[in-house]
């Protein structure tokens, strides 16, 4: 996992003063693997200056996360606050957000992703180094890896963030961390159920190569049409969370 993932988790908020946004990032980053199991969190201070929010917001945030069993708070010396890894991988918390998604807010959300993905695609082919395609070539098979829908949400989340950071954007960045945190685990949860694990393989590494070629046209186009496919996929899931309520 490439840096510009675990540091953009820290990205300030596009809008201060909210912990139930900090609450549903720091939500997805556990769900996906970005901050790990017993992972030490910063101090509520730190996490405040680079949050860009008060400190009572971090704290509320904080405690919400302690009650969803999400992270641990240890006194003294040597205490903090650490990240519990959900046994579910977060399937739970997921599907609690989807059951509250309208289709028509489901599709805007899809096709608002799959332009900016589709953006953050076509700059990396462009602006890509050797190295940032080395990093993307070893990350877009790692779906073929996973055995559990935690891995495989973990390894589709890693891809498309590393793919940000390769855009060289720190805006596009920040907003595929705000859109990871609306759809993005969604999405990577409808893989998984949809047991298309060797497609998404596919294509991502198709991507990759259009990357490596610097073909920024067949780059967004794959991205978009991957996008899309996710949000098909999740349709029969998201029918079926709904019937549940």
């Amino acid at each position: 996992m490439g840096p510009g993932t675990y540091a953009a988790v820290f990205a300030p908020l596009a809008t201060a003063g909210r912990a139930e946004v900090i609450t549903r990032r720091f939500t997805d980053a556990i769900s996906l693997g970005v901050l790990p199991d017993g992972l030490m969190l910063p101090s509520e201070t730190e996490l405040s200056d680079r949050l860009g929010v008060a400190t009572v917001t971090v704290r509320e945030a904080l405690g919400t996360l302690r009650g969803a069993g999400l992270i641990r708070t240890r006194r003294g010396r040597r205490g903090g606050s650490f990240v519990c890894s959900p046994a579910d991988g977060g399937r739970s918390a997921l599907l609690e957000r989807l059951r509250g998604l309208g289709q028509g807010e489901l599709r805007d959300l899809g096709d608002h992703y799959a332009s900016i993905g589709g953006t953050c695609a076509a700059l990396a082919a462009r602006r890509a180094d050797a190295a940032d395609v080395a990093r993307l070539e070893t990350l877009a098979p790692a779906v073929r890896e996973g055995r559990v829908a935690s891995e495989w949400l973990r390894a589709e989340g890693t891809f498309h963030l590393e793919l940000a950071v390769a855009a060289q954007s720190a805006r596009l960045a920040r907003e595929e961390i705000v859109l990871q945190s609306e759809i993005g685990p969604l999405l990577w949860l409808a893989h998984a159920h949809a047991d298309a694990v060797e497609g998404a393989a596919s294509s991502h590494e198709n991507l990759v190569r259009a990357v490596a070629r610097g073909d920024g046209d067949e780059a967004r186009t794959l991205l978009e049409r991957h996008v899309h496919q996710l949000v098909q996929a999740l349709r029969p899931l998201h029918h079926e969370a709904r019937r549940s309520r």
